[in-house]
């Protein structure tokens, strides 16, 4: 029985593809190397460092700053909360700010909202799960978490016993599980295949 479905925010629900863009091609500007082959180096990287956007960088090097404005919403992603919330109580799970979800008008959509700003720790600390678990009343085996990163959002859940959906979206859907603990229970590549999953 499903009672609850949870989502991360960053690339599962907001693409940060721009953002993520931006900061890639400004720092090879920096660095003075070719931004291609910067762009594959990442992306062989983030088949074990799924947030390699945010690495260290090697000899010293610096990033250029991250782009500091909001991430637009996937332009699936309004249509798909609308059908699965007719059905279940959706909640948010998320490395995030108190109040990205009502700046993007999706606040309506989530019961729960349990976000790293607010809590004091964020993912995989599984202490994040349990307290939005605990908020929302449910127990984990009839929770299910939607995540782009197999290490933040399907690992943690997996191990309190949630079912899990890995969503491919950004580098975290580069990332090669480390083992069987870090797969999850479906992947898709885009937000409306969850609903076959889920029968939104």
């Amino acid at each position: 029985m499903i009672d609850w479905i949870f989502f991360d925010l960053g690339s599962t629900l907001l693409d940060e593809t721009d953002r993520v863009n931006e900061r890639i091609s400004e720092t090879a500007k920096r660095l003075k190397i070719d931004e291609t082959m910067f762009r594959t180096q990442l992306e062989i990287t983030a088949k074990t460092h799924p947030y390699v956007i945010h690495m260290e960088l090697p000899n010293g090097a610096e990033w250029a700053p991250w782009p500091k404005r909001l991430d637009q919403l996937y332009l699936a992603a309004i249509p798909t909360l609308d059908l699965l919330h007719k059905k279940y109580r959706l909640g948010v799970i998320a490395n995030h700010g108190k109040d990205t979800a009502q700046l993007l008008g999706i606040n309506r959509f989530f019961s729960t909202y349990m976000v790293s700003a607010a809590a004091g720790f964020g993912k995989p600390d599984l202490r994040i799960f349990k307290m939005a678990l605990e908020q929302a009343g449910c127990a984990p085996k009839n929770a299910w978490m939607i995540g782009d990163r197999l290490d933040n959002d399907i690992y943690p859940a997996k191990k309190l016993g949630m079912k899990t959906i890995w969503i491919r979206q950004g580098f975290g859907g580069i990332t090669e599980p480390m083992s069987a603990d870090y797969e999850a229970d479906y992947a898709v590549n885009t937000l409306p295949e969850i609903l076959g999953i889920l029968g939104g």
